[in-house]
């Protein structure tokens, strides 16, 4: 229940404005295109005129291309580093959170004693380790699906994009073991934020919150169908 709030109070607002800045930065690529290209034509001449290099004429490029869009970036308050401001929230609250959850149970006290008998089904003792491997497999499967939800909504990766995403998933699938070696309670309450991070994405991706937040560019009205899809595609062929 505290995980559910407190991802609910002050991840979910961020995510849902980290989806803002990305449809903002999105809606901006046409913009930048056209843009690109007739700066690519002012280069060409004035290289022409001034009997710049290839080399020269590329660096000229790339610097006014990169002020246009800073500009364009400021005129539409939608900088791509906003968009990272989620992780740079929500990273530091998961590890003060875990390390507090370690020392309680560490920690030789009356809140100690009560997470030794404050479990339920078969992790009884949220002090020690989860030793059937089930929320741990749990947590590793929930993990892998958040990644493959993420990876579908990118039709064409790039390299760095698709070995970001096999990191991630390498990463998933060590936490597995980890998850462990730690106290139950740590591992429960890493598949309970995972749980509840899954279902913050798939309610972004309903098209009555896109239409409250205003995106500006177009999104599908039948998500999580194409997302079924997507999925079933991939790995059902």
């Amino acid at each position: 229940m505290a995980t559910l709030s407190v991802r609910t109070l002050i991840t979910l607002p961020l995510a849902a404005y980290q989806l803002v800045i990305i449809a903002k930065v999105e809606a901006l690529q046409a913009e930048v295109s056209e843009l690109a290209k007739r700066l690519r034509y002012e280069i060409s001449l004035r290289a022409r005129d001034r009997g710049w290099t290839d080399k020269q004429s590329r660096f000229q490029f790339q610097k006014n291309l990169r002020r246009l869009v800073s500009e364009l970036y400021i005129r539409d308050n939608c900088h791509p580093f906003k968009a990272s401001l989620l992780v740079w929230v929500q990273l530091p609250l998961w590890i003060s959170l875990s390390l507090a959850l370690r020392n309680l149970s560490l920690d030789q006290s009356a809140l100690h004693s009560e997470l030794a008998a404050g479990g339920a089904l078969w992790f009884t003792d949220l002090t020690s380790p989860d030793s059937t491997w089930i929320l741990p497999l749990c947590l590793g499967l929930t993990n892998l699906l958040i990644v493959e939800v993420f990876s579908v909504q990118r039709v064409d990766p790039s390299r760095v994009q698709r070995f970001v995403t096999n990191g991630i998933r390498a990463f998933s699938v060590l936490m597995i073991p980890i998850a462990a070696s730690v106290p139950s309670s740590m591992c429960l309450y890493w598949f309970s934020s995972s749980l509840v991070g899954l279902s913050h994405n798939l309610l972004l991706r309903s098209a009555a919150v896109h239409k409250i937040l205003k995106l500006k560019t177009h999104r599908s009205e039948t998500p999580y169908r194409d997302l079924l899809t997507a999925l079933s595609n991939k790995y059902c062929k």
